[in-house]
């Protein structure tokens, strides 16, 4: 089961540098740099039914990176 789960992750964090844009610094970077840079960050959740926010600090440096992960990392609707 682990192995299933560690495969998983490696997938999305794989799926996630590739969406990066190529003029982004972090297009290159090692899985360590994104977690840190990316994934480990203070943030406010809200979710409802439909929808999960994520309310970022005002000083987050790599805030615009974000919603074009987000949007880009959105399931393609029929």
């Amino acid at each position: 089961m682990r192995l299933i789960l560690h495969t998983a992750a490696y997938w999305l964090m794989l799926d996630l540098r590739d969406n990066i844009p190529k003029t982004h610094a972090l297009v290159v970077a090692k899985f360590a740099t994104l977690r840190e840079k990316l994934l480990k960050i203070g943030t406010c959740v809200f979710e409802t039914a439909s929808r999960i926010r994520l309310a970022l600090a005002i000083a987050c440096p790599h805030a615009g990176l974000f919603r074009h992960l987000a949007g880009a990392l959105q399931p393609a609707r029929p």
